[in-house]
């Protein structure tokens, strides 16, 4: 069971609605300690004084904002509370949107809000209202002495609260070198975008969370647990790096990519050799057909290697 964080209320209008509020996801990312090499003891982690470095105890630490260049104002945890009491408690609703308006982009962090203090009617009136008209709350929230913006959203029989960024934590996209929207702006072909929406129509499927793994962390419980149980629990071993490093493909034709990958069997997932085996050709083709238009070494050493004989086949990769 998740550990609650914070109690208050959702307050719209003049309704206040008692919650409890819980983390709505949980890490499983893969972690490491850091370890003594010679003894394999953990190291740890101190608090130190940057310009004495001696350690510092947690009763001597306090925030600070920093308002020049090594100038600082310190503020107690109850000051920084009492900045705006109204918020500590609530989560504000300031207004109500259409659930598509709020761009992916602006999420954060996902919570659940559970009903506290008998307030199991309010919560599901304010739920069943919220999913009978496709809206979602934009709110306030202060958690962790930060405020934050926040969309309140239903979800099945929760109350979901997940924060947002502020506008100016998003980076415009005028920052970045786009190509122009439209087909024709762009140089994309009729028919190449008729053999993309094809693929993507393929591809296709209900979104099943639990069909899609973190295989780095898979393969790094599997070797974990193969060090186990061969004893091997403190050794350092030497991994042999990967002598074919994945390569980009060289496109040239972009419609022969897209018949290859319709031809793919539906547009599935690949699997790792065969998409190995993809890459391969799509390295080697386009340069056969550069090759056929230029002749000479040059062409053809494109493919391979470069210092063997002038004559010879483009090297494939070699399949892992």
């Amino acid at each position: 069971m998740a550990h609650m964080i914070w109690k208050g209320a959702i307050s719209f209008g003049l309704v206040h609605v008692p919650v409890q509020l819980y983390p709505a996801t949980k890490s499983e990312k893969v972690g490491f300690n850091l370890l003594d090499k010679r003894t394999i003891d953990p190291i740890g982690y101190r608090q130190i004084n940057k310009r004495t470095g001696k350690e510092v105890t947690r009763e001597h630490i306090v925030r600070g904002f920093e308002y020049e260049k090594g100038q600082y104002v310190v503020l107690s945890d109850a000051e920084i509370r009492s900045a705006n009491p109204e918020s500590t408690q609530t989560v504000d609703i300031l207004a109500f949107v259409d659930a598509p308006d709020i761009s992916f982009l602006y999420l954060d962090t996902p919570y659940y809000l559970a009903p506290d203090r008998k307030g199991e009617k309010v919560y599901a009136l304010l739920r069943e209202a919220m999913k009978s008209s496709g809206k979602i709350g934009v709110a306030n929230v202060v958690l962790h002495n930060k405020q934050h913006l926040a969309a309140l959203i239903p979800v099945g029989p929760v109350l979901a609260l997940n924060t947002l960024r502020w506008a100016d934590e998003v980076r415009p996209f005028d920052e970045l070198k786009l190509p122009s929207e439209g087909v024709k702006a762009s140089g994309v072909s009729t028919r190449e975008l008729d053999m993309a929406k094809k693929l993507i129509d393929d591809m296709s499927d209900a979104w099943d969370p639990s069909a899609y793994h973190d295989t780095f962390r898979d393969d790094i419980m599997a070797l974990v647990d193969k060090k186990v149980r061969a004893g091997k629990t403190e050794e350092i071993t030497e991994v042999e790096e990967d002598a074919h490093p994945h390569r980009s493909a060289d496109i040239l034709d972009l419609s022969d990519l897209l018949k290859r990958s319709l031809r793919r069997g539906k547009g599935k997932p690949a699997s790792r050799a065969s998409r190995e085996e993809a890459d391969e050709e799509e390295v080697e083709v386009p340069v056969k057909r550069a090759a056929s238009r230029k002749k000479g070494p040059t062409a053809t050493r494109r493919a391979g290697s470069g210092d063997g004989p002038k004559n010879a086949p483009p090297r494939r990769r070699r399949a892992a």
